[in-house]
């Protein structure tokens, strides 16, 4: 078994910088403004509340007011230019209404929570743009380019041409899409395909640009310009899933225009029509005022808003990084579910998982592992580190290995205690009549399996075979159990890896809808199709390869510890600990957070419309109305705060285990 990369590939400065590249969050207007504006208000909010004389809180709440309503304030002008009205210019004439009767402090507050608002969607953006940035970076910016009378040249990997041949040397990234024409190695593909372990390729196999070399050497054949590159395809999905996904607006959203014009006219009807009856000019404004203040829309604001953070907290507390209250809001909304394999549904390491070992002295399954272990101990390769890993796990003692030899894609060769031991894939080392011997015929039923199968000859004679495969993560099946109870439909498997290796897990695990052998346009394809038919899609992977299709879903979440920067960036949440069992726990906690909602819309409607019914017909005085209008908003928003609980999660998780068992 070759050895993938035995040293650390070194980097170009310009290219580890790139690599590094991230917009700071300071470096982000939204958020220099937004955090300004909290600052000030967090200053003048206690002297205010002390009994501070005016003027030592009235400039810091009139700063706090221009830093964080001038910007939402200039885009409620340029879409009112558009004849167009939106919420947030609607906030900022509210917030000064409240402030032109005295309610400095309530309208400095809905600034605050608009301009946070509007700084989250920012970074955000930014953070996305950073990672699809960062994707390109996978891909060499240089390749060595085989000229016609055999010399070598470097060029940019976008000056390769379709019929060009390029030269990978071990622990290379490889420059371009193509297919291998000379030599034999093994190459780490997982950033496209998501199988765990890396791939034998030889002359005729496809190869990708941004995947790495092993340590043999491969002339490759370029079959794809470098902007149609599978990497560059990468970019391009995630691109066009970020821009055309529309976003599932929050319930004040969807109503922001008509509820903005009516607020509008509403007042000014309240302020003109008493003033053609003959009303003085005080009266019909302070009557007018009182209408903007309770008829505000901040209980409806803080009906939808906290329910949606405490739960963003309550799960943040558990692992569970939500990007946003759009995102918990969607979670609740998902009806099927999509996950990937390698790193997902397993851990992502292979490990063994069979020893068959042959008749012959010595030749149980420790003194199989032992001398197995032995050979493959000076190898990097991951499958070599399973075989250690087992027989260290196993208390077994290793004998040195001496004369190690490492062929590319067949296998390794080393003597151990006087013997020869050759450990390698069986394809390879067994030729001519062995092809049909008791070790071939052990190698195709653990293959059959799903396993990787590992030849182990001593001395040129077939001693055994192990089974190497990915271990399914411990919660997978209670989790596919629990999704499958919450959405009424099976989660799906959609993965890169070979049909029979999927097949084996999503037996184990219990899902019985397998996609496998898909590359990302392929995971992309499955998740628009579902998307078109109405399904709301929940996409749950980790890698490069995953992310378009975390990027088209209806909501994306990434697995955490081992998850690549782009699907981390591109997801729309993160478990950070790596616990799948989360996922049916937070959509459930989602599921509750839109009930709350549901319900604090209710009061909030029924606070504000007394409010202003008796404002309109009667007489209602403004310390009363801003009594009622602060009342209802307090009400609501303890209210959201229920779900910040502990208990609340715990509910949601016994939720998801009852209808697990059910």
């Amino acid at each position: 078994m070759a050895s993938t990369l035995t040293k650390p590939v070194s980097m170009p400065p310009a290219e580890a910088a790139a690599r590094r590249r991230r917009t700071r969050v300071l470096a982000l207007p939204e958020a220099r403004w937004a955090s300004l504006s909290l600052v000030l208000f967090l200053i003048a909010l206690p002297l205010d509340l002390l009994g501070a004389p005016a003027w030592t809180w009235g400039p810091l709440f009139a700063a706090t007011y221009v830093a964080g309503g001038w910007e939402p304030g200039r885009e409620g002008l340029k879409a009112l230019k558009n004849k167009t009205l939106d919420v947030d210019l609607l906030m900022v004439v509210a917030a000064l209404g409240a402030a032109a009767i005295g309610q400095v402090l309530d309208g400095a507050l809905l600034i605050v929570i608009f301009a946070t608002s509007g700084a989250l969607e920012a970074i955000a953006t930014a953070r996305t743009a950073d990672s699809v940035r960062g994707l390109l970076d996978l891909a060499p910016g240089t390749a060595t380019r085989l000229l016609a009378d055999g010399t070598e040249e470097n060029v940019a990997a976008e000056q390769l041409a379709v019929g060009d041949t390029i030269v990978i040397r071990p622990g290379e990234r490889i420059g371009a899409d193509g297919r291998v024409r000379a030599g034999a190695s093994e190459v780490d593909q997982a950033t496209i395909t998501g199988e765990p372990l890396p791939v034998a390729k030889e002359t005729g196999d496809e190869v990708f640009a941004g995947t790495l070399n092993g340590t043999g050497t491969l002339r490759v054949e370029v079959g794809r310009d470098a902007s149609d590159s599978v990497i560059a395809r990468i970019v391009k999905m995630v691109e066009e899933a970020s821009e055309t996904k529309a976003p599932t607006q929050l319930f004040i959203e969807k109503v922001e225009q008509r509820y903005s014009i009516g607020m509008v006219v509403a007042t000014l009807a309240v302020f003109l029509v008493p003033l053609a009856f003959g009303a003085e000019l005080t009266a019909s404004l302070l009557r007018a005022m009182t209408f903007m203040i309770v008829a505000s829309p901040c209980a409806v604001v803080l009906a939808t808003m906290p329910p949606l953070l405490s739960t963003i907290a309550n799960a943040g507390r558990h692992g569970v990084l939500v990007k946003s209250a759009v995102v918990m809001e969607r979670l609740g909304q998902v009806d099927a579910v999509a996950l990937d394999k390698t790193g997902t549904l397993t851990e992502g390491t292979p490990r063994v998982t069979d020893i068959r070992p042959l008749e012959g002295p010595l030749r149980d399954e420790d003194g199989l592992l032992a001398l197995a272990a032995a050979a493959e101990h000076p190898s990097e390769h991951p499958l070599a580190r399973a075989v250690v890993d087992a027989a260290r796990a196993r208390g077994l003692a290793l004998l040195p290995a001496v004369d190690f030899r490492s062929s590319p894609g067949i296998g390794v060769t080393a003597t151990v205690g006087g013997d020869v031991v050759t450990v390698g894939a069986p394809s390879r080392l067994l030729t001519g009549h062995q092809e049909t011997s008791p070790a071939a015929a052990l190698a195709s039923e653990l293959e059959a399996g799903g396993r990787t199968a590992v030849l182990v000859q001593v001395n040129g004679v077939a001693a055994g075979v192990l089974g190497i495969a990915d271990r399914p993560r411990p919660d997978a099946a209670a989790t596919a159990a629990a999704l499958t109870k919450l959405t009424g439909t099976a989660p799906t498997l959609l993965t890169g890896d070979n049909p029979r290796a999927a097949a084996r897990l999503a037996a184990e695990v219990g899902v019985t809808d397998v996609r496998a052998g898909l590359l990302p346009e392929d995971k992309v394809a499955v998740v628009q199709e579902w998307e078109k038919a109405g399904v709301k899609v929940l996409v749950v992977g980790d890698g490069v390869n995953d992310a378009p299709a975390l990027a088209a879903a209806h909501v994306g979440i990434a697995m955490g510890r081992a998850g690549s920067d782009l699907a981390l960036e591109t997801a729309d949440a993160v478990i950070v600990r790596d616990e799948l069992a989360t996922v049916p726990t937070v959509v459930a906690l989602s599921r509750r957070a839109r009930a709350l909602v549901v319900q604090n819309l209710v009061i909030a409607s029924v606070f504000i419309t007394g409010l202003v019914v008796w404002d309109l017909v009667g007489h209602l005085p403004l310390p009363l109305g801003v009594l009622g209008h602060e009342g209802s908003t307090v009400v609501v928003g303890l209210n959201g705060l229920r779900l910040l609980r502990e208990s609340a999660w715990k509910r949601a998780g016994a939720d998801v285990t009852v209808q697990a068992g059910a």
